[in-house]
Order: C-alpha cells, then sequence, then structure tokens
C-alpha cells in the first residue's frame, strides 16, 4: 500500500487537486456592425450584468459584407460565483448533455445556445433572439506560478487539467452526460 493510497483511505484529499472555474467567456457573434450589435450587446449585459468588449473582423469578407476592424461581436468574461451561475442556467439549456468534441486537450470546454430567451430571459420583439457561445476555463490552485511576474515558474504535469479532469469534473459537478458520436449512429 502506498502513500496515496493511505491518504485517501484516510480521507486526506490533497486541496491542490481541486477544479474551479477560472472564468466563463460569453461570445455573441453577430457578424455586422450598427444596431444588430447594438442589440446583441444589450442582450449579453442584461444576462451577465457587465458591459461587453466588441470584438473586430480581422480582414475584409465582401461576400457576408463585413470590413476589416468594423466591429462584428461582443464579448464578455465573468469570473467567480456568477460564472458558476450562468454556467449552469447554459447547460439547463442543453439539458447538461454536451458532445465528446466540446471539450478539449487543455480542459476547457465550449458550447452553444441559438437563442437567448431560452437562458430565462424575456422575449423583446425590438430586440429580436441572439444565439451565443460559452467558453469555460478550468483550472487548479496553483497556475498563477506561470503568469505572475516574480518566481516564474513552469506548471507540472500533475497540475495541468487534461480532457479526462475535465470531462470528470462536469460529470461530477453537474452531473452531465457527455455524448459519443458513436452513440449517435
Amino acid at each position: 500500500m502506498t502513500s496515496t493510497d493511505v491518504k485517501k483511505a484516510a480521507g486526506k484529499v490533497n486541496p491542490m487537486k481541486n477544479i474551479y472555474i477560472e472564468k466563463l467567456i460569453v461570445n455573441c457573434n453577430v457578424g455586422e456592425s450598427g444596431d444588430k450589435l447594438t442589440k446583441a450587446a444589450r442582450v449579453v449585459t442584461s444576462l451577465t450584468g457587465q458591459e461587453p468588449f466588441f470584438g473586430r473582423a480581422r480582414y475584409t469578407i465582401r461576400t457576408f459584407g463585413i470590413r476589416r476592424n468594423e466591429k462584428i461581436s461582443c464579448v464578455v468574461t465573468v469570473r467567480g460565483e456568477k460564472a458558476r451561475e450562468i454556467l449552469d442556467r447554459a447547460l439547463k439549456v442543453k439539458e447538461y448533455e454536451l458532445k465528446n468534441a466540446n471539450f478539449n486537450e487543455t480542459g476547457c470546454f465550449g458550447f452553444g445556445i441559438t437563442e437567448h430567451i431560452d437562458l430565462g430571459m424575456k422575449y423583446d420583439p425590438s430586440t429580436g433572439i441572439f444565439g451565443m457561445n460559452f467558453f469555460v476555463v478550468l483550472r487548479r490552485a496553483g497556475t498563477r506560478v506561470i503568469n505572475r511576474k516574480r518566481c516564474r515558474s513552469r506548471l507540472g504535469t500533475h497540475q495541468k487539467v487534461t480532457r479526462e479532469d475535465s470531462m470528470q469534473w462536469f460529470r461530477d459537478t453537474f452531473e452531465g452526460i457527455i455524448v459519443y458520436p458513436e452513440d449517435l449512429m
């Protein structure tokens, strides 16, 4: 019996291994500037309670009718308990069911919804209906060592959140279901 087995049997858990939501990124991509983008920003603001940042087009695409540096989307980064609350509402729309492909190798996951009114917001005919994407970044304690100014260091392999860790966290925290493409056939 190893020392880790003894600790698990005694009920001791390493607090540095706990996974938490570092941030939730809410993105509403409209594809054009003007009145439609302003309405989308109002929807994102009412959902998160924060003022959105406007994303710009990287280059001109004439078929889509967008020009380089034109504002085409609004993005908000939410942290803390508010992020958890918004994520819970968004997963409720998806019925706590995500695809295997929604999870990436760095332990993050993302998904989209087609109608913002499914989040429990009231429908306003003057605003319309907008879809949005949610992207969740998961971390373990101690990740700050790679970002701090003084005594910067590398993150150990056991401290990184892997794809399997994030999938297990999703199953445990939200009692979620992960659908694999083979299951759909």
